[in-house]
């Protein structure tokens, strides 16, 4: 059985509550990625602590392009029942879970992207952010 689904801008069921869900399973993915960098900091002599909030870029672009490879999906996601697809339907591969992280992590260094990303999850059709629009992914109701 293929985990393609096909992505239909009018099922109510595929997008319905879908952004909101994005900010929530963002929040616990950023406090999951900031308890991760607390258990980094011993091993870097606690001198993390005067970049932190690159080690939080760092650690979290390691961990949402491992777990969006890994089933489509940030823990964060998987927790509220969202995963992202690509432009047929799939789940994202590794590359483009890649590319995805790549966009998201940019967004997130340049404010005014992170802002617009926003903007377009709350007034598009299919929630999609800044980067989902420019690959073509879409975040969605997980199936199961």
């Amino acid at each position: 059985m293929s985990d393609t689904v096909y992505l239909s801008g009018n099922d109510p069921f595929l997008y319905d509550g879908v952004p909101l869900k994005r900010g929530i399973a963002w929040v616990f993915d950023m406090m999951l990625i900031a308890f991760l960098c607390a258990l980094v900091l011993p091993f870097t002599a606690f001198t993390g602590i005067f970049f932190f909030p690159f080690l939080m870029l760092v650690v979290g672009f390691i961990y949402r392009w491992f777990t969006i490879a890994g089933g489509s999906a940030t823990w964060g996601m998987r927790l509220v029942g969202v995963s992202l697809r690509d432009h047929h339907g799939a789940p994202l591969s590794s590359g483009l879970a890649l590319a995805h992280t790549l966009g998201y992590t940019v967004s997130v260094a340049i404010f005014p992207l992170q802002l617009i990303s926003v903007i377009l999850m709350l007034v598009t059709a299919r929630g999609q952010g800044l980067t989902d629009t420019l690959l073509g992914t879409v975040a969605i109701n997980s199936l199961r």
